[in-house]
């Protein structure tokens, strides 16, 4: 299936000089969705993934049904103040200033296998982010998908060394 067909571009969003790519037009079509998941599923059981990783939103969206899939667990990243117990907490660098993303304490066991899903690979900032809250608890990365990858951003280079699948290119 050619997943590229169901992404929406929408230019110049959020602002002007942007081609956002939209992802709604594959979650809403049950056969794409279904498509793109089962791909990922089948990469992660290849990586003998123990627990998924998905930062918030779109990690969720991306994350949950593979864990449901394969019946392993799913371990949320969020800002912070959005998680009501013990966190780690890493800050990371942003066009223009910084943010910090936080997980549980308790989400991920010493040695486990953990993938991380998303929508997208961009610069690869939010997924350097996450590799390092995984490494702290430690956790070992088995590998990164997403359903896009904007390959002129250069996302790869950021993350390292880390196996990588994206569903599509642009």
């Amino acid at each position: 299936m050619d997943l590229k067909q169901y992404v929406t571009t929408v230019e110049n969003w959020p602002k002007e000089g942007i081609s956002f790519k939209d992802i709604t037009t594959i979650m809403d079509n049950g056969q794409a969705y279904k498509y793109a998941t089962d791909q990922i599923v089948t990469y992660a059981k290849e990586l003998g993934a123990e627990i998924i990783v998905g930062p918030e939103a779109r990690g969720f969206i991306i994350g949950c049904p593979v864990a449901y899939a394969l019946e392993i667990g799913f371990a949320p990243v969020r800002k912070p103040g959005k998680l009501p117990r013990e966190v780690v907490s890493v800050d990371y660098g942003l066009e223009y200033g910084k943010d910090t993303l936080t997980m549980h304490c308790d989400a991920i066991k010493p040695g486990q296998k953990v993938m991380i899903c998303d929508d997208l690979l961009a610069t690869g900032g939010t997924v350097e982010a996450t590799i390092r809250l995984i490494e702290q608890l430690g956790g070992t990365v088995v590998g990164c998908a997403f359903l896009i990858e904007l390959s002129e951003l250069s996302g790869r280079e950021k993350i390292g060394n880390y196996p990588i699948k994206a569903l599509i290119q642009y």
